[in-house]
């Protein structure tokens, strides 16, 4: 038995004092087996360990071959940063290259050092692509995802795809058939045609606002047909870079945790769960209103430049220049994925954005822990589940990182 005494316990319904007692790698009730180590807080935040979603490397190392050396060292970087559970992204590639990489990682999924593989690409918009190499983009391919789904073995947990291309419904209708989770990026779909691959079963939308269809009032597009959708969690990398914090602000009141209220902030602003002036009920539709809990998941989309200050990079055999913390491809303006990890994510939404802590927690754990299908083990501190959590200095800075009762 360990016991934490005299924690801010950060819970989805917001910051309790107290302790926190883990056993056998769990948290458990209070008085669940004698004795053990107290550590005590002295009243600083423990919250969840992050869940990133989302994220192709670290610390110099990219995923995208799936090499067990760079997946290794990439994980644990963003391991000493809070990230207590992590993806492994692979950005658009050569068939044989992707298929290569997938089986490397469901070996490395398998032993826990990932929890699965996204696969962001190949089937994307050649208008919306970003930073992925166009001449390798291609209509979505049934029989290359059954590959690639095959050599996974259970481990490829989700594919970002653009909707509107030929095939692209179909395919979003293989992957819920096999488990794996579709999702809707990069893409410069109309919103009937985003709405209609939701319908079909897609249950997230890829770096919300990033490579897509921008929102217009005449035509929402992705974006509004995403936060307007209760089954569908939003990604959002929330580095001041890809979303500036008025629009991520946006985004948490619309589609953010925000079931518990909580004071005004300093600055003046309204908080994001602040009650109506005049209450209303429901929509009759069967929509959630807006501001439902749950649904906003913070993600670093990192790559290799993370934790390696400014340099020349590659992601995905492109050239990616990172200049004042900024990834962009050589010689353009295309972000190239973010430097961050979750802790900067976290600390963002909180001192940038505005969120309380308790909301950035969710956004960070819980939210991304329910879209992969994994929030009965991760995502809270809850008895019964993973002793993954986080202890926070008085800045809300990574004081230290537990992940199944163990410090790393």
């Amino acid at each position: 038995m360990t016991v934490l005494t005299d924690a801010r316990i950060v819970l989805p319904d917001g910051v309790h004092r107290g302790d926190l007692h883990i056993a056998d790698g769990k948290i458990v009730e209070a008085g669940a087996a004698p004795g053990g180590d107290v550590i005590d807080l002295g009243g600083r935040h423990v919250v969840p360990g992050f869940v990133d979603m989302h994220v192709h490397g670290g610390a110099g190392a990219s995923y995208q071959l799936g090499h067990p050396d760079d997946v290794r060292r990439g994980a644990e970087y963003h391991l000493a940063h809070g990230t207590t559970t992590t993806m492994a992204s692979l950005v658009t590639g050569a068939p044989d290259e992707l298929a290569g990489a997938v089986a490397r990682l469901a070996d490395l999924a398998a032993d826990g050092v990932i929890t699965g593989v996204h696969l962001e690409g190949p089937y994307l918009a050649r208008d919306r692509c970003g930073a992925h190499n166009p001449a390798l983009l291609r209509a979505p391919d049934l029989a290359e995802f059954r590959r690639l789904v095959r050599l996974g073995r259970g481990h490829v947990r989700m594919i970002t795809l653009a909707p509107e291309l030929p095939g692209a419904l179909d395919l979003v209708r293989e992957a819920v058939d096999t488990g794996v989770i579709a999702a809707v990026g990069h893409t410069d779909a109309p919103g009937a045609t985003a709405r209609a691959a939701f319908d079909a079963g897609a249950r997230v939308a890829t770096h919300l606002f990033n490579a897509m269809r921008p929102l217009h009032h005449r035509e929402g597009g992705p974006v509004a047909a995403a936060v307007n959708d209760p089954r569908v969690t939003v990604e959002l990398i929330n580095d001041g870079v890809h979303v500036e914090p008025a629009v991520a602000r946006l985004a948490f009141a619309a589609a953010g945790p925000s079931s518990s209220p909580h004071p005004p902030l300093s600055n003046g602003r309204a908080p994001l769960d602040a009650p109506s002036s005049s209450p209303h009920p429901p929509p009759s539709n069967g929509r959630a209103p807006l501001g439902a809990p749950g649904r906003l998941a913070l993600i670093t989309d990192a790559m290799a430049a993370a934790g390696m200050g400014d340099g020349d990079y590659s992601l995905g055999g492109m050239d990616v220049e990172v200049r004042d913390g900024r990834a962009v491809l050589a010689g353009g303006t295309s972000i190239a994925g973010s430097t961050i990890t979750m802790a900067d994510a976290f600390r963002r939404a909180v001192m940038d954005v505005g969120v309380p802590v308790h909301v950035a927690a969710e956004a960070a754990s819980l939210t991304p822990a329910r879209a992969l299908g994994i929030a009965s083990r991760v995502g809270s501190l809850e008895p019964g589940k993973d002793a993954d959590l986080v202890v926070l200095d008085d800045d809300l800075r990574i004081a230290w990182v537990m992940k199944r009762g163990r410090r790393v």
